[in-house]
């Protein structure tokens, strides 16, 4: 049965065609929330809306590109117009452009995969939040989940035999530990409002990114941010998490 409450919820979820984005959606949407899918190729976020409509979810198709600030303010006209609020924001897209997870190359990665990569995985996550940010807060329990990674954490990095020691593509893990600053900064701000802000490891997972050799399946990898994006009033804000135990900086 749907809570009534959660049915009228909204989610926007971005890069949420394939994948983790996808998955997320569907998690939340089986709890009865109006799923928001957002991508860069808009037949492909209509296909993905389809098929969880067909799976009796409340989903809709919205063209973003989280790069391109004229779909974002567009992104942010559609949403106000059709609901007024926003509830959930999971800031999922990102790329990885070093070429390979056991990489070592703070030395010689060019400037132009670490501006790339910064844009996408970074400022565009930055002005999206901003921009949708007052609506947001028309939530009276508004949520926001930063997808990041266990490759953003320096006290593993800088921990010999931790999981990520020797896992150093640089423009990669520094624009999540960046991503993982806005969180902090951004939870801070916001500490005496209803909105939380927490930054997601959703583990090493198999899609495009983790690759086939990844540990988790998808529907596992996908619980820690749906946990994050549905916490209830007394929930922490300005942690980094996995399956609800804390990640280290």
């Amino acid at each position: 049965m749907v809570n009534s409450e959660l049915k009228n919820k909204v989610a926007l979820i971005t890069g949420a065609n394939k994948g983790l984005g996808l998955e997320m959606s569907r998690q939340l949407g089986q709890h009865g929330l109006t799923i928001l899918i957002a991508a860069r190729n808009l037949e492909a976020a209509k296909t993905a809306a389809t098929n969880l409509h067909n799976e009796g979810i409340s989903a809709q198709a919205i063209a973003l590109d989280i790069t391109d600030s004229t779909q974002i303010q567009s992104a942010f006209q559609e949403i106000s117009n059709s609901f007024g609020k926003l509830d959930i924001l999971i800031n999922n897209a990102g790329v990885f452009l070093d070429g390979d997870w056991l990489t070592s190359n703070a030395s010689s990665v060019s400037i132009n995969i670490i501006r790339e990569t910064f844009n996408t995985n970074f400022f565009a996550l930055i002005e999206l939040t901003q921009v949708l940010l007052p609506l947001i807060l028309k939530s009276p329990s508004g949520r926001i989940v930063n997808m990041s990674s266990i490759e953003g954490s320096l006290t593993l990095h800088a921990t010999p035999n931790s999981p990520t020691y020797d896992s150093k593509p640089f423009a990669y893990n520094a624009s999540k530990a960046a991503v993982n600053a806005f969180t902090i900064h951004l939870a801070h701000e916001l500490r005496n409002t209803p909105v939380k802000i927490n930054s997601a490891h959703p583990g090493w997972v198999k899609t495009e990114l983790g690759g086939e050799g990844a540990m988790m399946d998808i529907a596992e990898g996908a619980k820690t941010g749906v946990e994050l994006a549905m916490l209830p009033d007394d929930g922490p804000s300005g942690g980094f998490f996995h399956l609800g135990e804390p990640v280290p900086w």
